[in-house]
């Protein structure tokens, strides 16, 4: 496996919604934050305009802009890198393989042929969602009341079976278990792990941060100053 993986080297990300208020002000403050990256994604009313927009909003800065498509018709093939969410609890087949399958035919047609695929831009995130109030829990029907080694088996699955680049452990809006976080990384190998959800301080960034590269969203919007103290 390549060392030159720019992804890997990550501590703090930045996802920002298209279809949420992207002010000139609030992009420049993020890009002006210290984070890693950017990750444009969404899970509800995501448009190929509102992407694009919000891309052109990102572009003056010198750190990667990556997309996280919800569904094939949003996807800017201009980005660096696709992150694409497999979720593995989910009980819809549509979010573990439909929509992938999907995606993969749209991208013959534009390309013409399996082998012009940009693959190497083509990142999978194994997804373990863990907030059953979140909107991505209801939408991708995700199974919860998982014990903690249920949620180790998943991401080892993703981790030594279908080799998933990266394993991303989602409560999103929630602050979550550091002992999950832990006893995942402790028992993945290959995978690089993610952490995303209620992440609003300095002390719980710290706290996810031991253990994961770590996704801040919600907190921009609702308080710039303390998405400034997650900077670690």
């Amino acid at each position: 496996m390549s060392t030159h993986i720019p992804w890997r080297s990550w501590r703090h990300v930045t996802k920002l919604d298209p279809d949420k208020e992207n002010t000139p002000e609030l992009i420049n403050r993020v890009l002006e934050s210290g984070t890693d990256a950017i990750i444009i994604g969404g899970t509800q009313n995501i448009t190929l305009e509102k992407v694009k927009h919000l891309k052109m909003m990102c572009e003056r800065s010198n750190f990667p802009v990556v997309i996280e498509p919800s569904q094939s018709k949003v996807v800017d093939l201009s980005f660096e890198y696709f992150f694409i969410p497999y979720i593995l609890n989910s009980q819809d087949k549509w979010w573990c393989g439909g929509a992938h399958i999907d995606w993969v035919h749209s991208l013959r047609k534009v390309f013409g042929s399996y082998d012009k695929i940009p693959w190497e831009k083509i990142v999978i995130e194994a997804y373990v969602v863990l907030n059953p109030e979140a909107a991505v829990a209801k939408v991708t029907k995700s199974a919860m009341n998982l014990t903690m080694e249920e949620i180790v088996s998943h991401a080892v699955f993703a981790d030594r079976i279908i080799h998933a680049p990266i394993v991303y452990i989602e409560y999103s809006g929630r602050f979550g278990d550091p002992e999950v976080i832990k006893a995942v990384k402790e028992n993945i190998k290959y995978s690089h792990l993610f952490y995303g959800g209620g992440i609003d301080s300095k002390e719980k960034a710290k706290t996810m941060g031991q253990f994961a590269t770590i996704v801040v969203g919600n907190i921009a919007y609702d308080n710039i100053e303390k998405y400034y103290n997650t900077i670690f």
